[in-house]
């Protein structure tokens, strides 16, 4: 279902795209909820996946990879710590530097998590074949650039 406004042809393609667009990421999103069942937030999952495969990161690092506030990520980071799933580390030279880091806790149930996640990701995105996968990454990547 696309829009029912009645601008110019351009405006109604536009947002009928834009609902489409927003319609598959939520139903898809909707569909991969396996960190869920483990008590997680979308959120907490992302933290918990860029530390597996990216490493200790400071708290604004992962605010910017995952595109949180300083904030929010500030809040998702203090409930996994309550959960003792990751840990923060002040730098001995800097205290105001502060490194997020995975527990052994953390390692083991994001490493238990992430490759039945990903198998899902992989099945869900199987409606496209490799070249519609390629195309898709292709045009979110030109339209998260933005006009610039």
């Amino acid at each position: 279902m696309g829009t029912h406004y009645q601008g110019t042809a351009s405006e109604v393609e536009a947002l009928s795209a834009y609902i489409n667009l927003i319609r598959s990421v939520d139903s898809l999103t909707g569909r991969l909820t396996l960190f869920t069942q483990h008590g997680l937030t979308e959120s907490q999952f992302g933290v918990l996946e860029a530390l597996l495969h990216i490493g200790p990161m400071c708290q604004k690092e992962l605010a910017t990879k995952l595109l949180k506030s300083g904030g929010n990520i500030t809040m998702v980071i203090d409930n996994l710590e309550k959960q003792q799933l990751v840990e923060r580390h002040r730098d001995t030279k800097d205290r105001r530097f502060i490194t997020v880091h995975l527990t052994d806790k953390g390692r083991a149930l994001i490493s238990e998590i992430f490759p039945r996640h990903a198998a899902a990701v992989a099945a869900e995105m199987g409606v496209l074949s490799g070249d519609e996968q390629l195309q898709l990454r292709n045009l979110c990547r030109k339209l998260g650039k933005g006009h610039s």
